[in-house]
């Protein structure tokens, strides 16, 4: 049966996707919908067809959506289309986790408070689902400041999940140690960079944290477009941030003769499986230790760039050990990333 919302917004019967419950008790999709696409630094967006676009993801049953406050007018993006979705009868349930980003400054109760309305004020919502907390600068510590105030505005209602964004491990235990609950850990990870197993990984397991992953296609570098393909070098080829910055990602791993190997590997694994190399990338990464969620990219309202049936196959994907032997022979000739750049969100503040 089906029902329709004002404005256009239809709520069909939503696909059941797997979901994991988060510390404080939220649940998301194991698939989340990203929205650093809408910033603009991957092409003009409609916003209008944007919020329209939105519809097909929950529909499919992938309520979940990440963005920030830097992402251009995703906030607001997700504020129309969750005004509309209040009006639908039945209402689905969606997830927006956003990120607070400062720039360095005072960071006293008046300027976190502002800052967390602002973004309550954007998404239209009475309360924060989940607040991501970006920093980029440990030396200056009023991150510790501001993560207290945060605690404190979790507890007055205002925040559901209080979480991270780009914090190394040494900082995740810093701030647990000082007995604020921390939900979660968003950071890069994908069968290239492996950096979360090495050290945070297991502290997240001790004390409930989950991983929310960012990366894991490489900005879809790791698909079968690229198989076979000549390296792209060009500001043509690289025509959006995320090709560009993982590019650069793929070159300090092992460069792009060596990429074309796990491409290769990926791509026998993915006939085994009758599905496609994103899938197999993807499941590689979610079926990791305290991994809770991968986020999927979505440029919404970009006339052929949804992949929701696809994404919606990596769920389904069963790696054997043979298929992983197969990945690691390929894995064991690249870089040590840990070495080349540090732990988790190194890459943003050297």
């Amino acid at each position: 049966m089906e029902s329709i919302a004002p404005k256009g917004v239809a709520c069909r019967r939503m696909a059941q996707v797997p979901k994991v419950r988060l510390s404080g008790g939220l649940e998301i999709c194991r698939l989340l919908n990203g929205m650093w696409q809408v910033s603009g630094a991957h092409g003009p967006i409609d916003p209008h067809k944007a919020v329209k676009a939105m519809e097909a993801y929950v529909n499919a049953g992938l309520t979940s959506f990440d963005m920030a406050d830097i992402y251009g007018p995703a906030e607001e993006i997700f504020g129309k289309f969750n005004s509309q979705l209040k009006s639908a009868v039945p209402s689905p349930a969606v997830q927006g986790l956003t990120k607070w980003v400062p720039r360095p400054g005072p960071m006293d109760r008046k300027v976190v408070e502002k800052a967390i309305q602002r973004s309550m004020s954007r998404m239209q919502v009475d309360r924060l689902d989940c607040l991501q907390f970006h920093w980029w600068d440990y030396q200056d510590k009023r991150y510790l400041e501001a993560l207290g105030h945060l605690s404190d505005l979790q507890q007055e209602g205002m925040i559901g999940e209080l979480a991270l964004t780009n914090f190394d491990t040494q900082r995740l235990e810093e701030i647990s140690s000082r007995g604020i609950q921390i939900s979660s850990n968003q950071v890069q990870y994908s069968i290239i960079d492996k950096r979360p197993a090495a050290k945070m990984e297991k502290f997240c397991l001790a004390h409930d944290i989950k991983l929310l992953t960012y990366g894991t296609l490489g900005g879809g570098l790791i698909s079968e477009r690229y198989l076979g393909c000549e390296e792209p070098k060009s500001r043509a080829e690289l025509s959006t941030a995320s090709l560009s910055k993982y590019k650069n990602m793929v070159d300090l791993w092992g460069g792009w003769g060596l990429f074309q190997e796990l491409l290769s590997a990926l791509d026998v694994v993915a006939g085994r499986h009758g599905c496609s190399i994103a899938n197999v990338a993807t499941k590689y990464v979610l079926d990791r230790p305290a991994v809770g969620g991968v986020i999927v990219g979505c440029r919404l309202g970009v006339a052929g760039a949804e992949h929701i049936q696809d994404n919606l196959r990596s769920l389904n994907v069963s790696i054997t050990p043979e298929d992983l032997s197969a990945i690691d022979h390929v894995l064991h000739r690249s870089r040590d990333l840990m070495r080349a750049i540090g732990d988790c969100g190194d890459e943003y503040r050297h």
